[in-house]
């Protein structure tokens, strides 16, 4: 479990990170979003032992990070940070060697990763040749070449279309399952909540939602549902308790005061003809994020 507790940063006057409390569980992703300038950078660095904190302190299972620690963590910062004019592969396999592998194992590590993340045909390009969308998937496999037990990562999906993605999701998604925690940051919020299994949001340097992507979407839901008939459902407009959110014939969306409110709107849409759906309506991740930074 890595645990960051009631972390401060100030540059000079500048307060940038306030009380800063959150887990990353170890074989489950931990989406961290926030605007630009929010904090998550900043803290990203304070785990990584990059940056200091004026308070507070960051843990792994229970202890102090050293620097030991951190060699088997896996960084991917959202800056381009691998030698331009390299090979991929030479790059990944000299990566490798740096955390002590020998040269056979660093290899395979490094072939796995190339044909996994689909650089097979770029294994002996330069990383400047490449595309930005390859030089992304070429920096996602910097990160794990090692097989680190803690990954980092900074805008991961930046610059990968959507088949590209998929592929990386697939190869963090079997790294959480080997045990390891996983903190991702993204400004791509589908993308988060197809992903993670845990959230935190950040704005202002502050923690403003913090929990199980299911308990946050619970927490922040309201009565809202969904509701197609085979008739005009016009009548919902004057249903007490029953605030219209969407209007299109048979379809609506709606709020209600209360479940009982819900309920009487579903038994007078039975009784004016065939109901095809009648579904409560879950908050997206953008919704619960604008409403948390409100």
């Amino acid at each position: 479990m890595l645990e960051i507790r009631d972390v401060n940063k100030t540059y000079g006057t500048r307060q940038v990170l306030t009380d800063v409390n959150f887990d990353v569980a170890p074989g489950r992703m931990t989406g961290f979003v926030g605007g630009n300038g929010a904090g998550k950078t900043t803290t990203m660095r304070i785990i990584l032992g990059v940056l200091n904190t004026n308070t507070g302190t960051v843990t792994l299972d229970g202890h102090r990070l050293t620097p030991e620690d951190r060699r088997r963590f896996g960084y991917m910062p959202e800056e381009r940070g691998l030698y331009p004019k390299m090979k991929v592969e030479e790059q990944l396999v000299y990566l490798a060697r740096l955390h002590g592998y020998t040269t056979e194992a660093a290899r395979r590590n490094a072939g796995d990763l190339i044909e996994r993340l689909g650089l097979g045909e770029r294994r002996n390009d330069a990383v400047e040749s490449l595309s930005l969308g390859n030089q992304q998937r070429a920096q996602i496999a910097a990160a794990l070449v090692h097989d680190p037990e803690v990954l980092i990562l900074d805008e991961p999906f930046s610059g990968l279309d959507p088949l590209a993605v998929d592929v990386v999701v697939g190869v963090l998604k079997d790294r959480a399952l080997s045990g390891a925690p996983v903190l991702f940051s993204s400004h791509q919020l589908d993308i988060v909540e197809r992903l993670c299994d845990d959230l935190v949001i950040i704005a202002g340097g502050t923690i403003r939602a913090n929990g199980s992507r299911e308990a946050l979407r619970a927490e922040h839901s309201r009565l809202r549902y969904e509701l197609i008939t085979s008739g005009d459902a016009g009548w919902l407009r004057e249903a007490p308790g029953i605030t219209v959110v969407d209007f299109d014939g048979g379809f609506a969306l709606f709020d209600a005061d209360s479940e009982a409110a819900a309920q009487d709107v579903l038994r007078t849409a039975v009784s004016r003809g065939d109901v095809a759906t009648f579904a409560p309506q879950r908050p997206t991740l953008a919704e619960i994020f604008k409403e948390v930074i409100k």
